[in-house]
C-alpha cells in the first residue's frame, strides 16, 4: 500500500492531467488513464459540491484517533500513568514518561505500540491498552507544501484559507496557485483545482472544507504539470472541478 503523501501525489498527477486535457479541448482523443492503468471519466464543473452525511463517515475502516478525541490510556501495573486523555487540537496528548505522543491519525493498536516502545525504556515488557472513550471523528487531511503537514479537526466553519493556516501556512517553495482538495461526494472521488492568489483577491470565495476532505498544495516536482495548465489557460479565474470514476 502506498504512503498517504505518495498517493496524494499520483492523485494530483492524475488530476492536473486530466485537467489538461479538459482546458486543451482534447474530448475526441483517446480517454485518460491513472498511472494504474484505471480509465478516468472527466466532468467538468466550477463549485466543489458538499459532500452526503454518508462519505464523512469512514466504513469497513479501522477508526483513527481525530483531535479532540477523548482516550483511555491502561498501563498494568501503573496506573499512575495512565488514564483519561483528551487528544489536542494539534493531534497530540502528553503522559509521564512517555512525552508528548502524536495520536492524530493512529490506530487505537498503532498507539498502544507507540506508547508501549517509549515506556520500554522505563518498565519491562509493559501491558498497555488504548481505547477511544469519546469519538469526534471529524477530521480533514493537509499534505504537500505547508509547514506541517497532518490531520486536523474539521471544527466550526472552516475553509481551506483557514485549512492551510490551521497547517501553519505553506511554505517558500510552495505553488500557491495550484491546491487540490480531493473529496468523496455521493460515493464519487472529486478533486477541485484552487488558486489561493485568486481567492485571498476576491476572484471568488473561500471554499468550505468538510470531514474527511484530503487538501494538496503541491510543490515544485509537479510543477511541470501546472505549466502545461498556464500555457493552455493562462487565466483560470473560476475553480476547476472533476470528477473521477
Amino acid at each position: 500500500m502506498l504512503p498517504p503523501a505518495r498517493k496524494s501525489k499520483m492523485r494530483v498527477s492524475v488530476i492536473l492531467a486530466a485537467a489538461c486535457a479538459v482546458l486543451s479541448a482534447c474530448a475526441d482523443k483517446p480517454p485518460l488513464h491513472a498511472e494504474n492503468g484505471q480509465q478516468l471519466a472527466v466532468t467538468v464543473d466550477t463549485e466543489l459540491p458538499p459532500p452526503a452525511a454518508t462519505d464523512m463517515v469512514r466504513i469497513n475502516e479501522p477508526y483513527l484517533i481525530s483531535p479532540l478525541d477523548k482516550i483511555t490510556v491502561s498501563v498494568f501495573g501503573a496506573s499512575d500513568l495512565g488514564g483519561e486523555l483528551v487528544v489536542d487540537a494539534n493531534g497530540q496528548f502528553s503522559m509521564p514518561l512517555v512525552g508528548i505522543v502524536d495520536a492524530a491519525g493512529k490506530t487505537p493498536g498503532e498507539l498502544t505500540q507507540v506508547i508501549s516502545d517509549r515506556l520500554a525504556r522505563y518498565i519491562r515488557e509493559p501491558q498497555v491498552a488504548v481505547n477511544v472513550r469519546e469519538a469526534i471523528g471529524s477530521t480533514f487531511t493537509v499534505d504537500g507544501q505547508v509547514a506541517k503537514p497532518g490531520v486536523y479537526a474539521a471544527s466550526g466553519n472552516m475553509s481551506l484559507i483557514r485549512a492551510i493556516a490551521t497547517a501553519q501556512g505553506t511554505t517558500e517553495s510552495a505553488q500557491t496557485r495550484y491546491v487540490v482538495i480531493f473529496r468523496t461526494v455521493n460515493g464519487r472521488s472529486m478533486a477541485a483545482l484552487y488558486d489561493l492568489s485568486a481567492i485571498r483577491h476576491g476572484l471568488y470565495a473561500d471554499p468550505k472544507v468538510y470531514s474527511n476532505d484530503v487538501i494538496v498544495v503541491d510543490d515544485s516536482k509537479s510543477s511541470r504539470l501546472f505549466k502545461q495548465i498556464l500555457q493552455l489557460s493562462p487565466a483560470i479565474v473560476t475553480p476547476l472541478v472533476l470528477l473521477l470514476q
